[in-house]
């Protein structure tokens, strides 16, 4: 009687220029088990496929009912002096591109918008409103992600700058500076820099924080300041409640202790009358 196993045959695959390339050996119940787990996964891949479909179709519903309110939400903001230039500089990303000069042109931003394609995933458009201000005078400036295709570009509005106000041209001087002395691991961050860079779309994260971040809900980073500090007097409330609680444990336990001695001073007198 043979002790041998089922016969195991080669399976053959398609490799990726479409020959026939030799895999594992399976035997062929797994072989069959393999391809009807394969085609499963098919029906999966379908499945996932159409949710894609159906998620940007609602997507697109709801970025249509959310925009009268974005637009009433930058009606009240316009209220509210400095309002953008304060949230930009309470973001921790967005603050690290920001000098001194570029945080005061930005006190003459009084409008964000951001507008994502009606194709969702073909990119967005970024939208800086200025009043008129000593820096450029453009009232607006924009930045346009095209991601749809496997050649992702961007492209942002020329900035007709004042004279001697050029704050991209301030930024290129201070890298030069920087590239030229001996500060090597220092790298030069601007707010117009990144505003004219265009070098990887795909990749521009301080994009996406504005996009998926900052605009949803600009307010929590205008109320930072009084938020930590609403937080810093909550905690030293905490810090002193528990410190008393440790004074007043340690004097129960000071007192305790001094019972006990008493009762043993009085155990000894006993023990001496006793004898």
């Amino acid at each position: 009687m043979s002790t041998e196993g089922p016969t195991q045959k080669k399976v053959k695959k398609l490799d990726e220029s479409g020959d026939l390339e030799e895999s594992r050996d399976f035997d062929v119940e797994t072989q069959k088990a393999l391809e009807e787990i394969d085609g499963c996964q098919n029906e999966i891949d379908a499945l996932n496929e159409k949710a894609s479909e159906e998620i940007l179709k609602v997507e697109q519903k709801y970025n249509k009912l959310r925009k009268p309110f974005f637009e009433k939400r930058n009606e009240i903001i316009r209220k509210i002096p400095n309002f953008w230039v304060t949230a930009f500089a309470n973001h921790p990303q967005v603050s690290a591109l920001l000098d001194e000069e570029e945080e005061e042109c930005l006190h003459f931003m009084t409008q964000l918008e951001v507008e994502e394609f009606e194709d969702i995933k073909s990119g967005y458009r970024i939208k800086f409103h200025f009043s008129k201000n000593p820096y450029f005078s453009n009232d607006i400036l924009m930045k346009e992600f095209h991601l749809g295709s496997s050649d992702p570009k961007s492209e942002s509005t020329k900035i007709s700058w004042t004279e001697d106000m050029n704050l991209v041209k301030n930024a290129r001087s201070r890298q030069e500076k920087v590239k030229q002395g001996r500060k090597r691991g220092l790298d030069v961050k601007s707010f117009f820099l990144w505003f004219e860079d265009h070098e990887d779309p795909s990749q521009d994260d301080i994009a996406e924080v504005i996009k998926d971040d900052m605009w949803p809900n600009p307010l929590q980073y205008f109320l930072v300041p009084d938020i930590e500090v609403e937080n810093g007097v909550e905690e030293e409330e905490e810090g002193d409640v528990d410190e008393s609680v440790v004074v007043m444990e340690e004097e129960e336990d000071d007192g305790e202790g001094d019972e006990e001695d008493e009762e043993g001073l009085e155990d000894e007198e006993d023990e001496a009358d006793d004898e």
